[in-house]
């Protein structure tokens, strides 16, 4: 519930229904979160944040890949499989966020050593 920690958090800009606001109202922009990598000396993209997640979610976890693409607000399906889909996956989405959010929170540790490698042509390091 880290996520809903932060949203609770943020600044409310009176007269507004978004949750990330522009400096000067409406909705943040793709350019305003791009500027604020930059001035933060991120490199990455917007979109990159949401390839990473689909990344992960395919690599791995076992959820369906309709979960994930229903969570980036994709959409999916062909015209007659939207036709007869009347739910959300709402639990099933939050239990992934659930994963991402302890991913997100869990320092990752490369546990690649000379040990435990297997040279190409067999030859010993």
């Amino acid at each position: 519930m880290d996520a809903i920690k932060i949203l609770e958090n943020l600044p409310k800009f009176k007269g507004s229904n978004y949750l990330f606001t522009a400096p000067r109202g409406g909705p943040l922009s793709d350019m305003g979160i791009s500027m604020l990598c930059r001035r933060m000396k991120v490199e990455a993209v917007p979109h990159g944040f949401r390839s990473t997640f689909k990344d992960w979610c395919s690599d791995t976890t076992s959820f369906p890949d309709m979960v994930s693409e229903m969570a980036l607000a994709h959409s999916v399906g062909s015209e007659v499989q939207k036709a007869y889909r009347r739910g959300d996956l709402f639990n099933k989405r939050s239990r992934l966020m659930d994963a991402w959010s302890e991913y997100c929170n869990t320092v990752q540790v490369d546990e690649v050593t000379v040990d435990n490698v297997t040279p190409i042509r067999g030859a010993v390091l």
